[in-house]
C-alpha cells in the first residue's frame, strides 16, 4: 500500500515538474495566473492521467501482468528520454525555422507564448491551451498507472493536486525572488524521475 502511494506521488511529481519551470518563467515575467486558470490546468492534467490510465488498464486485460509491467516501464523510459532530449530538439527546431514550430512546442520552449494577447494575465482559454501542453507528461504517468493497476482515481487526484500547487507556488517564487534555477533544470529532473520510476518497476 505504502509502495503504491509512493509510486503514485512520484508519478504526479514527474508529470508536473515542467509546471514548476513554467510557473517560475511566468513569475519572472510578471504574468499573472489566477486560481481559476491554475485550476483549469490542474483539471486537464488530472483528466489526461485518468484517460491514459483507462487505456493502460484496458490493455492490461489482454496481456500477461509481467508483460504489462515491462510495457509500463518502457513507456517511462521512452518518455523520460524524450523529455531529457527535448531542449536539444527544440534548439535544432528553432535553428531550422522557429515560426513553423507548433503551439505546444513553442509554449514548452517559452511559456510566455501561452499569453496570446500579451495581457500579462493568463485567460481561461489560454489556460486551457497551457493545460494541454503541460498534460503531455501526465499521459505517460497515467498509462503506467493503468498497466500496473495503481488506483487511477487517486493517481489522477495527485497529478491534479501537484499541478495546482507546483504551478502556483513556482509562479509566486519566480515573481518574488526572480529565480530561474528550477526552471532551467525542471525538464532534466522530470525525465530522470520518469526513468527512475521505470527502473523501480522492473527491478
Amino acid at each position: 500500500m505504502i509502495s503504491s502511494i509512493v509510486t503514485m506521488v512520484a508519478l504526479a511529481v514527474a508529470a508536473n515538474l515542467d509546471n514548476a519551470g513554467v510557473g517560475i518563467a511566468y513569475g519572472v515575467r510578471k504574468i499573472q495566473i489566477s486560481w481559476v486558470a491554475n485550476l483549469i490546468v490542474a483539471v486537464i492534467s488530472g483528466l489526461a492521467t485518468l484517460f491514459s490510465g483507462l487505456v493502460g488498464r484496458f490493455m492490461s486485460h489482454y496481456i500477461h501482468p509481467t508483460v504489462a509491467v515491462y510495457i509500463g516501464a518502457f513507456v517511462m523510459f521512452a518518455v523520460g528520454f524524450w523529455i531529457i532530449t527535448e531542449p536539444y530538439r527544440q534548439r535544432r527546431k528553432q535553428r531550422r525555422d522557429r515560426q513553423k514550430s507548433n503551439v505546444i512546442g513553442r509554449i514548452l520552449d517559452d511559456p510566455s507564448v501561452a499569453d496570446f494577447d500579451r495581457s500579462s494575465t493568463i485567460s481561461l482559454v489560454e489556460a486551457t491551451v497551457l493545460g494541454i501542453a503541460l498534460a503531455m507528461n501526465a499521459f505517460a504517468g497515467g498509462f503506467d498507472a493503468g498497466v500496473t493497476h495503481l488506483n487511477l482515481s487517486v493517481t489522477a487526484f495527485f497529478v491534479a493536486l501537484f499541478s495546482y500547487v507546483l504551478l502556483g507556488l513556482s509562479a509566486f517564487f519566480g515573481r518574488r525572488y526572480a529565480a530561474r534555477a528550477m526552471g532551467d533544470h525542471a525538464t532534466l529532473v522530470a525525465g530522470l524521475l520518469l526513468i527512475a520510476i521505470g527502473i523501480h518497476q522492473v527491478w
